[in-house]
């Protein structure tokens, strides 16, 4: 009687147990749009941040952050002759919330001792709000206006176990927007259609690049009590 309630209360563990980290990002940001340099990998301000994993598994693990970061579109600093003539300014910040799905490269099994390094990918969806700005008369005019808006993330990425609790990350993660106006060249409305520059048809990416550090706690899965 005792060995089957044993192994009723692992089988109601090994449903319940997993394992979480909870940590914080910290590194830079950068804007691609109509304004500005091109480069995908150049932050041009800081970024930080907090991120929420669940390892359900060895090879995936969900995961939700809010990140903040503010940057700069600065034409004068573009390889392109006419932005650098044209000599726009534009800067901006993003609020985001994610969640979504941490793939990893290789099995990441955080409940044996010993050093544990993986390769990962992670997607899912992004919310984020940004400042509302249009250019007038070569100026950004700021009215002091949230707006928000959606992004697909795609990020790739490295994790290390440090030790038993502290994992320590790198990752580069780029953001599809679904705007075109995080720097200021295609306001919406009406009121605005004379302040729209650029290409109309392209909306703007940003990027976030830096480390992340995550404290791991939770019990270890009832499936690998007996290995």
């Amino acid at each position: 009687m005792r060995i089957i309630l044993a192994v009723l209360l692992c089988c109601v563990i090994k449903v319940s147990a997993q394992t979480y980290e909870i940590g914080v990002f910290a590194g830079g940001v950068n804007m691609i749009g109509d304004v500005g340099r091109t480069n995908y990998l150049l932050p041009t301000g800081p970024a930080f941040g907090g991120i929420f994993k669940w390892n359900a598994g060895k090879r995936y693990a969900w995961r939700g952050s809010v990140t903040y970061g503010s940057f700069t579109a600065n034409d004068n600093k573009s390889h392109m002759q006419s932005r650098r003539q044209r000599g726009y300014v534009v800067d901006n910040s993003v609020l985001e919330f994610s969640a979504g799905l941490e793939i990893n490269f290789v099995e990441y099994n955080l409940h044996k001792l010993g050093p544990a390094f993986t390769p990962y990918l992670y997607t899912g969806i992004t919310y984020f709000r940004y400042d509302f700005n249009y250019i007038d008369a070569l100026q950004v005019q700021d009215i002091n206006q949230k707006e928000g808006s959606f992004a697909i993330p795609m990020t790739v990425g490295a994790k290390y176990r440090l030790n038993q609790f502290l994992i320590l990350g790198a990752e580069i993660g780029a953001r599809y927007t679904f705007t075109d106006n995080l720097d200021a060249s295609n306001p919406e409305g009406s009121n605005f259609e004379q302040f729209r520059f650029g290409n109309i048809l392209s909306d703007d990416w940003y990027v976030f690049s830096g480390l992340t550090l995550t404290y791991t706690f939770g019990r270890k899965p009832c499936q690998d009590c007996f290995q």
